[in-house]
């Protein structure tokens, strides 16, 4: 079942053409270049507006101008025409060059914004969404920057430029065609509203189906293995036969407002050659002086329906302008402090003063409930207990990705909150259950713990997280590349990979979330004895379910709903029964009465 788009609960519907201006702090850094393209345009509308008057005087003086006149004016024409045709390309270039430029900005900006954003923004916006955004809603404002808005200014000006000269050369004939005009603008008015809604809701819905292809191809092989493909096809296709019934819905629109603006302007055409002819015929005026005039209103007649057409551009483009404007001002929950203090974190000494937190998306579960907690600095401590116990929240909490709802959090005495977050994060190295790998090459893919790291440097990290044999056994060595999300690699070695990464890192906070859970037992092994060496000398928040991973810690805590509710050594744990000594006996006496 297809989900509405958001546009109708929490986005504002863009109620007009000047939300547009959002975009100048974008353009102001490039004015020089949009001086340059409005000089280029005036002067492109200037010559457009002159040639008229110059096919008058070549009618007029056919018959009495001799040949060389004619030469002359012929030769004037193709100055002209050379003259519109380097101004075109001008602006052209120059046009097209500032939209490509402030696009590429806006997409930049944005996804400064979003990669910087909580976990609990994307709880609320669906990734495929702040990709259709980024991608979609930057062409259609590419469109207006690079082409639309320069048209709509040039035919605003051979607008006004041709009626002030269709005034000159005739009044009557100028009120018999300019009248329609504010007839025109009625139905643009009415309908170019409906146009902006149906518009608006066309991209929300193009961004629900990008939304939903992100997700389903993202675990195409689970949707294959459940043989889940017909429902998510379906899925699929009806979001996108909703994007298409509401781009449809406007095409129907903007048709109407189309024929309805060319009828009443192509009328007031047909009534002005009407009254022309009779007025060449009678003497009033010079067959010169009817050529120019049409021309002129063919000019203001195209001039009016590209204005049309780009008035419905404009609106898209505004309401484009309105969603990318609400991904750059969204508002994070977690914030650095105006004033950031400037963490010296090295010691890595981890306390929780009675810390208390709920998931934003669970806000009736705690997920911490007066967690209490001092990490000595070069301690290891494991956190054990059943699924959804609270564990890997702790890390989240210490890595800041949320706040807690009550307490506080300290690394080396400093509450998390009065510190830069991406200062105090790079005291910490983080191997996640879920290990993510680029689609580049191993080696870099290592070396993203660390950017600045050598290849002897990379190379020995993964000589300690035991990647380096089956990473020099693949083709191009360390400079294979994994495929997206590492598709190349079997979850073993993504885990070893992911590893390597932290202890590039050599942060003085180690966080291992279930980090041998993929692992066979000889990789696992070896894992763990460079765990073990790794953790030595800084301080090591382990979480995992298999009990064996974490029998050497200095301390393990047990937790259970939220709650630390036992804590001391493997053997202290045992020998006192409760959670602990049930969870071993599990995984110990029945686990060697299988063998």
């Amino acid at each position: 079942m297809a989900r509405a788009p958001q546009s109708t609960e929490d986005r504002p519907v863009s109620k007009r053409i000047g939300a547009l201006a959002a975009l100048w702090p974008f353009v102001r850094p490039y004015r020089g270049w949009l001086a340059a393209a409005l000089v280029a345009l005036v002067l492109t509308a200037s010559v457009s507006l002159v040639m008229p008057l110059a096919a008058r005087r070549v009618i007029d003086n056919f018959d009495v101008a001799g040949g060389a006149m004619l030469d002359r004016y012929f030769g004037a024409a193709i100055a002209i025409v050379a003259l519109l045709a380097l101004g075109t390309a001008l602006r052209y270039y120059l046009v097209t060059r500032l939209g490509e430029r402030v696009v590429a900005d806006i997409r930049a900006a944005v996804f400064d914004r979003m990669i910087g954003m909580s976990p609990a923004f994307y709880e609320r916006v669906m990734t495929g969404e702040v990709l259709s955004r980024i991608t979609t809603d930057t062409t259609l404002i590419l469109s207006v920057i690079g082409s639309s808005i320069s048209v709509a200014l040039r035919n605003c000006l051979i607008l006004l430029g041709g009626i002030a000269l269709m005034l000159v050369t005739s009044v009557k004939m100028s009120l018999l065609v300019l009248w329609p005009i504010p007839v025109i603008l009625l139905p643009i008015v009415l309908l170019g509203r409906r146009v902006r809604s149906l518009s608006k809701e066309n991209q929300d819905w193009i961004a629900e189906s990008s939304a939903a292809a992100s997700e389903q191809l993202l675990a195409a092989q689970t949707v294959q293995a459940f043989t889940h493909e017909a429902p998510s096809r379906a899925a699929f296709r009806e979001v996108t036969e909703r994007s298409f019934d509401s781009a449809r819905r406007r095409i129907r629109t903007r048709a109407v407002m189309t024929a309805i603006v060319i009828f009443i302007a192509f009328s007031g055409v047909v009534g002005f050659l009407w009254m022309g002819a009779n007025d060449v015929r009678e003497g009033a005026i010079s067959v010169g002086e009817l050529v120019q005039f049409l021309i002129y209103t063919i000019m203001v007649a195209g001039a009016v329906g590209a204005l049309t057409e780009i008035w419905g551009e404009l609106q898209r483009a505004a309401g484009a302008t309105e969603r990318l404007v609400e991904l750059l001002t969204a508002e994070d929950s977690v914030l650095d402090p105006a004033a950031a203090r400037a963490p010296d974190v090295h010691r890595g000494e981890v306390v929780f003063e009675d810390v208390s937190f709920r998931y934003p998306a669970r806000p009736g579960v705690a997920a911490l409930d007066g967690i209490d907690l001092h990490v000595r600095p070069g301690e290891t401590v494991a956190l054990v207990g059943p699924s959804g116990a609270g564990k890997s929240t702790i890390l989240q909490l210490l890595l800041r990705f949320y706040d807690p709802g009550s307490g506080r959090i300290t690394l080396d005495g400093i509450d998390l909150r009065q510190m830069e977050r991406g200062a105090f994060r790079r005291a910490i190295a983080l191997v996640p259950q879920d290990p993510v790998i680029f689609g580049t090459t191993a080696r870099e893919n290592i070396r993203f713990g660390r950017p600045e790291a050598s290849d002897a440097e990379v190379e020995a990290a993964a000589r300690a997280a035991a990647a380096h044999d089956f990473l020099t056994a693949l083709p191009e060595g360390y400079d294979s590349q994994v495929g997206e999300r590492g598709v190349m690699l079997s979850g073993g070695q993504k885990q070893r990979i992911a590893i390597a990464r932290a202890i590039l890192r050599d942060a003085p906070v180690l966080l291992l979330d279930e980090a041998t859970s993929a692992l066979d037992a000889e990789s696992e092994r070896l894992v763990q004895s460079a765990v073990e060496r790794l953790s030595a000398d800084r301080t090591t928040l382990v979480v995992a379910h298999r009990l064996a991973t974490v029998k050497k810690a200095d301390r393990i805590l047990v937790m259970e709903d939220g709650r630390i509710v036992a804590q001391g050594t493997h053997d202290a744990l045992v020998a006192g029964g409760g959670l602990y000594a049930r969870l071993a006996r599990l995984q110990f006496t029945e686990g060697v009465a299988a063998e």
